[in-house]
C-alpha cells in the first residue's frame, strides 16, 4: 500500500523531531514491512499556474498538435519577470507564453500548471524555449507523471476552476513535497490497509495522540435509503446504503483529493468514484456507488443461481458460481458483492442521483470470489482480510458529505441499515503470560495499557486460584484476537521485540545429525558432484498432470491429498512422486534456452492410505491425551523421503576435449548406483515396465529383494505430452526404503594383481544383461572381484532370439597373487552358474 506521509501524520500529534526515518523504523518495530520510501524530487525553478488564453490547432502535422496562449501572471510578478521575451495578451498587466502542447484534454479558460523557461522537472528535465512545429515554445504545461506525483501521462494536470489565479506558485499549491511509503501489512491485519490502521499503530510505537476520522456525527435515520434484504446471511452480516440526489455530474474533484489518490497509486476518475476511493483509503472500508436510476427494484443479498452471468465494470461476462455471493435486483445479479460491481448500474457521467454502499461481507467468501474470477480488487483485497462492521455507518456518512461539499449533492434523511454483527468475544489471561512467554518482567500495568491501546477494553480480575487476570474484549476491527496467544503477540510487539533478549541454548553433547540426515547430504553431495543441479520444483501438483504421465486411472499414484487453501487454485494436491515437479522444472529451463540439463531433488511425497481415517479435534484447552494423540499419528499419511533425477540432451557435453555423450537409459540407472553407493549399499537392476518410463528401457532398483524405485527412459508419449527432448530419461527411488548402514567399513585394497578375464556368452534375448551379470559374480565366488559388460552383438549366426553379452572378469586374492589354474576353475564356476540359471553358452 502506497502512504503519502503529510496524510498519515495528519491524524497525528507528531513532534517536530519525527521525521521519516523514524515513522519508518516505528513500522518495522511494530511489524509492518516497509518496502520502500520514495521522497518526491522536487521541481527548481519557475512553475507557475497558467490559465489558457487561445488555442490554435496546428493541422498540418500528423498528430494532434496545439499552440497555446497562456496566462501565467501580472505584468511585473516574479513569475513574469522570470521570462524577459514575454508578450502582452492585450489586456493591461496580464503576461502570457506561446507554448506547444501536444495533450487534447484541456480547453480555453482551463487552469494549467506551466514550468517556465529555467525550470527543471523530476529527472533533471530543463525547461527552455526552443523553435519546434513552425513556433517558439516558451515553457511546457505539466502532467502529472512530469511533475512527479503519479503515474497518468493521458493528459495535461487541469486545476479545478477558482483553486489559484494564473502567476500562483504551483509548487507551493500541488504540495510536490512529499514522502510516499510502501507498506506491506500482514495478511491477518486488514485494518492496516488504511490511514486511520496505519495512523493508529503509528500512534501506539511512538505513544503520542491519535484522531480517529471514523468518528463522525452521524444523524438518526428517517426510514430506508432503499429497500434491501439480506437472504445470505453468511456471506453477509450488516449492509448499509446512503442515498444523494442532484449530483452536479461536471464538478471535479478537489485537489487535495486527487493529489492524495495520485501518491497512493490510484488514478483520478470523476467525483464520485473519487470519494469512494479516498473513502476507502482513509477508513479502511470500501464502498460501492450505484447509479439509482438504473436500479429496479428492490436489493437482494444473495448466493448466485446456477447458469447466472454478469457483466462487471471492466465489461467482461462473468459466469457465476453458487458459491459468490452477488447482489440483485429484480433483473437478476448487479453486483459481484465485495468485489467489483455491475456494469449495469456504474455511475456515468450523467449520474445525479446516487447510492452509496457499505456492507461487511465474510472473508472467506470473498477470497474464494476473487480468486476464482481472478479479480483482486482493492476492495476484495480488504474484505477478505476483514473489515470493521462498525465502520458501514460512517464510511457512507462520510461520503456523503464529500458528495455534498464538492458536488453540491443534496443528501436524503433515510439510511438502510440491514443486518447485525456480534461483538468479537472476550479472551482472558493471565495478566503475566506475555512476562512467561518473553522471559522478560515488564513493568506493572504494560498488558492492561498495551490493549487499550489497540482498542480493547480492558477488566482486571483475580481467579479463584489468587492469579491476577485480564479480559479484553477486542474492538470491532480485531477479529483477529481470538484467544490468549494473540493478545500475547500484540504486547511483545508494541513493547518491541528487540527488547526481548536473544540466548542461544547449549546443544547436548552427542546431539548431532542424525544418520538420515547425513544419509541425505551425503547423496545430495554425490549427486552433485556427478554433474547434477539440485532444485527445488513447487511442492503442490495439478490433478491433471498424471494423464501427461500417461498413468492408468487406477495408478495408485493418482491417489493424492488435497490442500484446502492451496496458494494456487489449478494445483491444490500435495504430491505423491518427485517427478512431476522435476519434470515442470525441466520444462522451464529448455523454454530458457538450456539444452543440456542433468537436476536433482530430495524432498518429501504424501502417500494417502486407501481408505479415510477419522481424525478427532483435540481442542486446545488442555494437552491431548495418549489415544487423541495416537489417533491423530495415525491419521497423518505416510511421508517418505524420495530422491529423483531427470536428464535431457548431453550427460557429458562436447568441448575441446571430444565429443559429448548423449544421456541414456543408463545413466539414469548409474544416477541411482550414485545414490545407493552414497547410502553405503548395493543396487540391483531388474528389467520392468512401469510408466512414465519406456516400457522396454526401465529398470526396477532394489536393495537386496526389496523394490525402491525405477529408473529408464522416459515414454515417447510422455515426452511428446511435455514437449520434452527426444530419449529424456528419470529416475526416482524411496530413499528411507534403503536400510541404514550400521557401520561403513573402509574398502580392503589387495595388493596383489589381479587376473583379467574375457566371456561372451550366448543367451535369449529376453535375459536382462544385469540379472546374467548377477548369476556370473555369484558363481566366480569371493575371488571375482567385478563384473562389467562390454559388448553386445545380434547376429544370424547367433540363432533366431539370440544375443551375445561379453563381460569383463576381474579376478584378484586378497592375500597372494593368483595362479592360472585359481583363475580358470573360478571363471569356469562362473560360467556354469550363468548356464544353469539361463542357459548360457560360452560363444565359439
Amino acid at each position: 500500500m502506497r502512504v503519502p506521509v503529510s496524510w498519515l501524520t495528519e491524524h497525528l500529534e507528531l513532534d517536530e523531531s519525527v521525521g521519516t526515518e523514524e515513522l519508518v523504523a516505528a513500522f518495522v518495530r511494530i511489524g509492518i514491512e516497509v518496502d520502500d520510501v520514495q521522497s518526491l524530487e522536487p521541481v527548481t525553478g519557475p512553475l507557475v499556474v497558467g490559465r489558457v488564453a487561445e488555442i490554435e490547432e496546428l493541422t498540418e502535422f500528423k498528430k494532434p498538435i496545439r499552440f497555446c496562449r497562456v496566462e501565467v501572471g501580472e505584468d511585473g510578478s516574479a513569475e513574469a519577470a522570470a521570462g524577459e521575451d514575454d508578450e502582452a495578451s492585450g489586456l493591461t498587466g496580464i503576461r502570457t507564453r506561446g507554448i506547444i502542447c501536444g495533450a487534447t484534454n484541456f480547453a480555453e479558460g482551463d487552469l494549467v500548471v506551466v514550468a517556465l523557461p529555467g525550470a527543471v522537472l523530476p529527472g533533471g528535465f530543463s525547461i527552455g524555449s526552443r523553435q519546434t512545429y513552425g513556433r517558439v515554445s516558451d515553457g511546457m504545461i505539466c502532467s502529472v507523471r512530469e511533475l512527479g506525483i503519479g503515474d497518468d501521462h493521458n493528459g495535461i494536470l487541469v486545476l479545478s476552476p477558482g483553486t489559484a489565479s494564473p502567476g500562483d506558485d504551483a509548487n507551493k499549491l500541488l504540495q510536490l513535497t512529499d514522502t510516499v511509503l510502501e507498506l506491506t501489512p500482514s495478511p491477518d491485519r486488514g485494518y492496516a490497509l488504511s490511514i486511520r490502521g496505519l495512523a493508529r499503530e503509528l500512534s501506539n510505537a511512538l505513544d503520542v495522540p491519535f484522531g480517529d476520522p471514523a468518528h463522525l456525527e452521524i444523524p438518526e435515520a428517517e426510514g430506508d435509503a432503499w429497500p434491501v434484504r439480506i437472504e445470505d446471511t453468511v456471506g453477509c452480516r450488516r449492509f448499509v446504503m446512503r442515498r444523494v440526489k442532484g449530483l452536479d455530474t461536471g464538478a471535479p474533484s478537489p485537489w487535495w483529493m486527487r493529489r492524495r489518490l495520485m501518491l497512493a497509486g490510484i488514478r483520478s476518475i470523476s467525483l464520485a468514484v473519487d470519494v469512494t476511493n479516498y473513502v476507502m483509503l482513509e477508513l479502511g472500508h470500501p464502498l460501492h456507488a450505484w447509479d439509482t436510476a438504473s436500479v429496479k427494484g428492490d436489493l437482494v443479498v444473495r448466493r448466485a443461481k446456477p447458469g447466472e452471468k454478469l457483466t462487471t465494470l471492466d465489461d467482461v461476462e462473468r459466469a457465476l458460481d453458487p458459491d459468490d455471493v452477488v447482489i440483485a435486483d429484480d433483473t437478476g445479479a448487479v453486483s459481484l458483492a465485495g468485489t467489483m460491481g455491475g456494469a449495469g448500474t456504474e455511475i456515468g457521467d450523467a449520474s445525479t442521483d446516487v447510492l452509496l454502499e457499505a456492507a461487511h461481507w465474510d472473508p472467506a467468501a470473498i477470497s474464494r470470489t476473487a480468486r476464482r474470477h481472478k479479480l483482486f480488487s482493492e476492495a476484495a483485497k480488504r474484505f477478505e482480510r476483514f473489515t470493521d462492521p462498525q465502520l458501514c455507518p460512517a464510511a457512507v456518512e462520510l461520503a456523503a458529505k464529500l458528495l455534498r461539499q464538492y458536488g453540491d449533492g443534496s443528501i436524503q434523511p433515510g439510511r438502510t441499515d440491514e443486518g447485525q454483527v456480534e461483538p468479537n468475544p472476550p479472551v482472558t489471561m493471565p495478566i503475566n503470560l506475555p512476562d512467561q512467554v518473553a522471559g522478560v518482567r515488564y513493568e506493572r500495568g504494560v498488558t492492561a495499557r498495551r490493549l487499550g491501546q489497540i482498542g480493547c477494553r480492558v477488566a482486571v480480575s483475580t481467579s479463584d486460584h489468587g492469579v491476577a487476570m485480564v479480559t479484553a474484549y477486542p474492538p470491532s476491527w480485531r477479529a483477529d484476537l481470538v484467544q490468549p496467544a494473540d493478545l500475547v503477540e500484540e504486547v511483545l510487539r508494541l513493547e518491541g521485540y528487540d527488547s526481548i533478549p536473544s540466548t542461544l541454548p547449549t546443544a547436548p553433547a552427542g546431539r548431532g545429525l542424525t544418520d538420515a540426515q547425513r544419509r541425505q547430504r551425503s547423496v545430495a553431495r554425490a549427486l552433485a558432484e556427478a554433474g547434477y543441479a539440485e532444485v527445488l520444483p513447487f511442492p503442490f501438483l495439478s490433478p491433471t498432470v498424471w494423464d501427461d504421465l500417461a498413468l492408468p486411472e487406477d495408478d495408485v499414484r493418482r491417489r493424492t491429498v488435497a490442500v484446502l487453501n492451496p496458494l494456487d487454485a489449478d494445483k491444490d494436491q500435495l504430491a505423491s512422486s518427485l517427478l512431476p515437479g522435476l519434470l515442470e522444472t525441466l520444462q522451464r529451463n529448455l523454454a530458457r534456452g538450456a539444452k543440456d540439463i542433468a537436476l536433482f531433488h530430495i524432498g518429501q511425497v504424501v502417500l494417502p492410505p486407501e481408505s479415510a481415517v477419522a481424525v478427532p479435534d483435540p481442542g486446545v484447552s488442555a494437552r491431548p491425551g495418549a489415544e487423541v494423540l495416537a489417533a491423530l499419528e495415525a491419521s497423518v499419511p505416510a511421508q517418505p523421503k524420495h530422491v529423483a533425477v531427470v536428464v535431457s540432451g548431453q550427460l557429458r557435453r562436447a568441448g575441446w576435449w571430444g565429443e559429448g555423450e548423449q544421456a541414456t537409459w543408463a545413466d539414469a540407472v548409474q544416477a541411482a548406483r550414485i545414490v545407493a553407493a552414497a547410502s553405503g549399499v548395493e543396487l540391483t537392476t531388474h528389467a520392468a515396465d512401469l510408466l512414465p518410463w519406456h516400457p522396454g528401457r526401465c529398470a526396477q532398483l532394489r536393495v537386496g529383494d526389496w523394490p525402491i524405485g525405477h529408473a529408464g527412459e522416459l515414454h515417447p508419449k510422455v515426452v511428446e505430452a511435455l514437449g520434452l527432448p527426444k530419449r529424456a530419461v528419470a529416475m526416482e527411488l524411496d530413499l528411507d526404503a534403503i536400510p541404514q548402514a550400521e557401520r561403513r567399513p573402509a574398502p580392503s585394497l589387495s595388493a596383489y594383481p589381479p587376473v583379467l578375464v574375457d566371456v561372451a556368452l550366448v543367451v535369449d534375448e529376453s535375459v536382462p544383461a544385469a540379472e546374467l551379470a548377477d548369476a556370473l559374480a555369484e558363481g566366480g565366488g569371493d575371488l571375482l572381484e567385478d563384473v562389467s559388460l562390454f559388448d553386445v552383438y545380434t547376429g544370424e549366426q547367433l540363432g533366431e532370439g539370440k544375443r551375445s553379452l561379453a563381460y569383463k572378469l576381474r579376478f584378484r586374492a586378497p592375500d597372494r597373487t593368483l595362479k592360472a589354474d585359481e583363475a580358470t576353475a573360478a571363471r569356469d564356476a562362473a560360467v556354469s552358474a550363468a548356464a544353469d540359471r539361463f542357459a548360457a553358452a560360452l560363444r565359439g
